[in-house]
């Protein structure tokens, strides 16, 4: 069996993750997240919130906004003209596949970005089938990926699952700029759930039609490049595998933060600063910095609203998963919503100095102008109205002529000098995003481990579903007594599992299989000494420990000591 089946069925016997509606058959890209893996999925986003938001609140905040999006939200953002994937389907059987995917698979080719008719193309040229029957297949059309629903009664009001969490922060930056005195950078965070209605979900937890997102929308001044933060990264490295080497296949190569920055590697220093700080959490998740790299991706392969795109790229049991993006989205966001709802989505820069500008502007020579007639007057307004001083200008010194009459004798265009105390702008927005369920998947897979025929997974401390367990050896009162008391008061600071049925190995192997740092036992020489066992889930090395000194060792242990030190002056 392949090691991601193993996985899988581990998540499923030990309450991890299962398909959902089983007793029905299941629902393809549905997933129930059991209690083993809900405890672990919420330390997952208690670590991002804490390296995301906690970490940055000086300029970081978090809101909640609404999984039911209006059709109008989500016409100005782009998604329901691109949210698209391209199908296929079986002129025979009507199979429906997606078809990049199919390509790909079958052909062995990077399809990527292409346009359906491009699809369609390579298929008819390499003469591919149906897999399923060997019929022919149809030509190549885009699907839209939106869950579509009604707001209320009206038939007309059409509403979205949003298939991110990202337009609603869009949509509320206004309120939540202005609560917060007003101040860029402005960083706008939201764990959420998200609707995809994905042709052929696969590979469990990676593509799912119902998932949660981490994101944050990051609101800056393009012109600004100060960034004082990224000194805390500023000598860190990471392996990137930027256009121009993917172009020509070659490989991800390590490079500072720094370098990035000097070399203008990114679009802006804060891709850098995210790029950092995503590296940094997913080597919190146990996942080692030589397992993961960003790769850049090329334009047809970017999504329509990124002028520059990183995949943070994980590389575990054979699999290269996607973990994060980061996209420079530019002001395309605010533009668009600007636009469509016809609300001012600007801010006011304000400089430390007033600056002297030189203005041109169009002068009329209104005396002139009322001589004339009232259909004159309005084809002059009319010519004018949309063009730039500039322009009219050049009309001038041209000779032109409207209605017979020349334009000189009515315009003329002066410079004169004048104040600006500061600009309105539309802010730019750089936007790490994380799938929720896609860490859980990726560090479960990547924390699994055989050892002697037994299933060990070694998940880091912070993720742990339980940080301790506690076990009487033997089916007897006394010890179990003793062992409900120690698991009581270890409450107070632990998470805690207390377990008393089947075997003490078997006990052990399913504390194992899910991932708990240390079980404590308690057996018959308790009774007599006053000592607990505590065993190290990675090595099953045991130290034999006072029971009132039991709080002590595990505060020392989860904050960085070796097991084996501890083991060491036990022996002592």
């Amino acid at each position: 069996m392949p090691e991601t089946e193993k996985v899988i069925e581990l998540a499923k016997r030990r309450g991890i993750f299962w398909p959902s509606y089983e007793i029905y058959g299941g629902v393809a890209g549905l997933y129930d997240i059991g209690p083993v893996g809900a405890r672990i999925k919420n330390k997952i986003v208690q670590l991002w919130r804490k390296i995301f938001v906690e970490e940055n609140s000086d300029f970081v905040v978090e809101i909640e906004t609404p999984m039911i999006t209006p059709s109008k939200v989500l016409e100005a953002s782009g998604h329901v003209e691109n949210f698209t994937d391209p199908i296929v389907e079986c002129q025979k059987c009507h199979k429906i596949y997606r078809a990049d995917h199919l390509i790909e698979e079958t052909l062995r080719l990077s399809v990527e970005g292409l346009k359906p008719s491009e699809l369609t193309n390579i298929i008819l040229q390499k003469g591919l089938k149906c897999p399923s029957c060997g019929g022919e297949l149809g030509e190549v059309r885009n699907f839209n990926l939106l869950f579509s629903t009604t707001i209320g009664p009206y038939a007309g009001y059409v509403g979205y699952l949003r298939p991110e969490t990202a337009q609603g922060m869009f949509t509320a930056f206004r309120r939540v700029f202005e609560s917060t005195r007003e101040r860029l950078p402005l960083g706008i965070a939201q764990v959420g759930r998200v609707g995809r209605n994905e042709i052929s979900p696969r590979q469990g937890l990676v593509r799912m039609r119902e998932f949660t997102i981490m994101e944050v929308e990051f609101f800056i001044d393009p012109e600004d490049k100060d960034v004082p933060q990224l000194e805390r990264y500023w000598e860190e490295g990471f392996h990137v595998l930027f256009k121009d080497a993917k172009e020509k296949g070659g490989d991800p190569v390590r490079v500072k933060v720094k370098d990035l920055v000097s070399e203008k590697l990114v679009v802006n220093p804060w891709m850098a600063f995210w790029m950092a700080t995503a590296s940094r959490f997913v080597k919190s998740l146990g996942i080692s910095e030589g397992s993961f790299y960003f790769e850049e991706k090329l334009p047809h392969e970017r999504a329509h609203y990124s002028s520059q795109t990183f995949d943070q790229i994980v590389k575990v049991m054979g699999e290269k998963v996607e973990i994060s993006g980061h996209a420079y989205r530019g002001d395309y966001d605010l533009s668009r919503h600007s636009r469509f709802s016809g609300e001012d989505l600007s801010v006011f820069k304000k400089f430390d100095k007033a600056r002297v500008i030189k203005k041109r502007s169009v002068i009329l020579n209104r005396d002139r102008l009322r001589q004339e007639d009232k259909d004159f007057q309005r084809e002059l307004m009319k010519l004018i109205s949309d063009k730039k001083p500039e322009e009219v200008e050049i009309m001038i010194k041209a000779g032109g002529e409207l209605m017979g009459r020349k334009l000189s004798d009515f315009l003329s265009v002066i410079e004169r000098e004048e104040k600006e105390h500061g600009i309105r702008f539309i802010p730019h927005v750089v936007e790490p995003s994380f799938g929720v369920e896609r860490c859980l998947y990726l560090s479960v897979l990547n924390a699994y481990r055989e050892k002697k025929d037994r299933v060990v997974l070694s998940l880091p401390k912070e993720i742990v579903p339980y940080h301790v367990a506690v076990f009487p050896l033997l089916e007897k009162d006394e010890l179990k007594e003793r062992s409900r008391k120690i698991a009581g008061e270890l409450k107070q600071k632990f998470e805690v599992l207390y377990d008393e049925s089947g075997s003490i190995g078997k006990r052990y192997a399913r504390v194992d299989e899910i991932g708990v740092p240390y079980a404590i036992t308690v057996d018959p020489q308790t009774l007599n000494d006053g000592t607990v066992t505590i065993r190290d889930r990675d090595s099953w090395e045991q130290i034999r420990v006072n029971e009132g000194e039991v709080l002590q060792v595990l505060e020392k242990l989860f904050s960085g000591a070796d097991f084996n030190m501890i083991l060491g002056e036990a022996k002592r």
